[in-house]
């Protein structure tokens, strides 16, 4: 198997009145690198996509991405340039990248143009930047990628902000991390620009210090929250059933909180993250892990407020206008 590092750069509208909703982001660069099993490059790929959507460069994008006119007018028609990419590619190989957007707008260019997916529901893929977090900090911060090769005292020998050499610097950085914790790979992502379509694509994985879940399309949140699976409260230590202590409660309609407990290893937190779908259905990420007696007093405590915020709001409706 193969590690595909690679990284695009891309356009926008400049006028959010002429923009493509199904394109809101035009690639233009596609960079990469081809790591064997010891992490070793064995082979790059470069390629210019010639605009069709937004001739005109972004002023934000100018700053960042160094192509000129007539590198872009002499570029390729972006199904082209992906199928010599899958090529390139081969077929046994995981995509690597810095963050977790680059995959989602690549298949959004896919679909725009009419061709096959990458998968037919979510794509397992590695997430450097989630590496570099979990391997040298706390697994929660996100530096930028030049930030992480500072900070590996990294030679900085080729530019940034072109998609071959972040590519590359991605890669280098990948090599580090795996080489100072051998073990990062079992923190594997998903991209979900594609949700699962039934219970047997749904993701449930188990992590040392958390577990996710990604469900299925439910028609509306309410749907979705009062699904068992969705509901339910496991410990992914020792796969028992938690007994729920604070059931499920949202401060914002998006982000939903419980705090369950195991008789053997304490105190669990989910979180559940709603995400709409182009079709206006909904899915569920619910990410599961043990927390302190204090962080569950927390959330009881957030709870508490939204109760006596909707109190208040409700005498406030009922009370006689003055």
């Amino acid at each position: 198997m193969h590690y595909i590092v690679f990284d695009l750069e891309w356009n926008q509208s400049n006028d959010r009145h002429n923009r493509d909703l199904g394109l809101p982001f035009e690639i233009l660069e596609i960079g990469a690198v081809k790591l064997n099993r010891r992490l070793k490059v064995v082979d790059t790929f470069e390629v210019v996509i010639k605009p069709q959507i937004y001739h005109y460069i972004h002023y934000i994008t100018t700053k960042i991405v160094h192509l000129t006119g007539e590198e872009l007018e002499n570029g390729k028609p972006f199904p082209i340039a992906m199928n010599e990419f899958l090529e390139w590619c081969g077929k046994d190989y995981i995509f690597c990248i810095w963050g977790t957007s680059d995959i989602t707008e690549l298949q959004r260019n896919m679909m725009y143009y009419g061709m096959d997916m990458l998968a037919d529901g979510p794509l397992k893929y590695y997430d450097i930047q989630k590496f570099f977090s979990i391997a040298y900090e706390d697994g929660k911060k996100r530096r930028a990628l030049e930030a992480a090769v500072d900070f590996l005292d990294i030679e900085k020998d080729i530019p940034f902000h072109r998609a071959y050499d972040d590519a590359s610097y991605t890669a280098r950085v990948f090599e580090r991390v795996n080489a100072f914790k051998p073990r990062i790979k079992r923190y594997v992502s998903y991209d979900v620009f594609i949700a699962p379509r039934d219970k047997k694509e749904e993701i449930d994985v188990n992590f040392k210090t958390y577990s996710k879940y990604i469900s299925r399309e439910f028609p509306d949140k309410t749907a979705a929250i009062e699904d068992k699976k969705v509901a339910s409260m496991k410990c992914y230590l020792c796969g028992r059933t938690a007994t729920r202590k604070i059931g499920w409660f949202s401060v914002n309609g998006k982000h939903y909180y419980c705090i369950a407990s195991c008789k053997k290893h304490g105190y669990l937190k989910g979180k559940i993250r709603m995400k709409k779908t182009d079709d206006g259905s909904v899915y569920v990420v619910k990410t599961t892990k043990l927390v302190s007696q204090e962080e569950a007093r927390e959330i009881a405590v957030k709870q508490d407020k939204l109760r006596l915020a909707r109190l208040e709001k409700r005498r406030a409706k009922k009370a006689p206008e003055e």
